[in-house]
């Protein structure tokens, strides 16, 4: 059975220390800074005499801590961008029904902006082919759009 020492816990600490900090130097995301900081916290502890268990503790609770205080800020700014484009521009437009559009079937296509798309109804109504349509949104690569009349 190993002794556990002073030493023993310094070295351990020192060693997940650098463990996370490999971990997180090569992910493009934050995976481990948390157990990094809660390592460190322990090491500190174990510095300071606290015994094996107070260390363990001392770990988790910074840990946890850590997460619950950065998630929200390394997710207000790490979050991937939104990749506009100019689809969006078709909103409030007027289409031309070039096929019958029917929610329940999944079929149906409008002409707006030069280029036919895929549709569905707003209201679930059938509309046929050759009506005029308004354009509410865009889900995905289909337009909603609603009957003009």
């Amino acid at each position: 059975m190993v002794e556990i020492t002073e030493t023993t816990m310094y070295i351990f600490w020192a060693a997940a220390i650098i463990l996370f900090g490999v971990a997180e130097a090569v992910t493009a995301q934050l995976v481990s800074i948390w157990f990094l900081i809660g390592a460190i916290a322990a090491l500190i502890a174990a510095f300071f005499g606290a015994n094996l268990i107070i260390q363990i503790i001392v770990f988790i609770a910074v840990s946890i801590l850590a997460l619950v205080i950065t998630r929200p800020l390394v997710k207000k700014y790490i979050n991937p961008k939104k990749e506009h484009t100019n689809a969006d521009r078709v909103i409030g437009q007027v289409g031309i029904v070039a096929e019958d559009i029917d929610n329940i079937r999944a079929t149906g296509q409008v002409k707006a902006n030069g280029k036919i798309w895929t549709a569905r109804a707003t209201d679930n109504s059938i509309i046929p082919s050759g009506c005029e349509v308004i354009i509410e949104k865009i889900d995905g690569v289909k337009l909603i759009v609603k009957n003009k009349q």
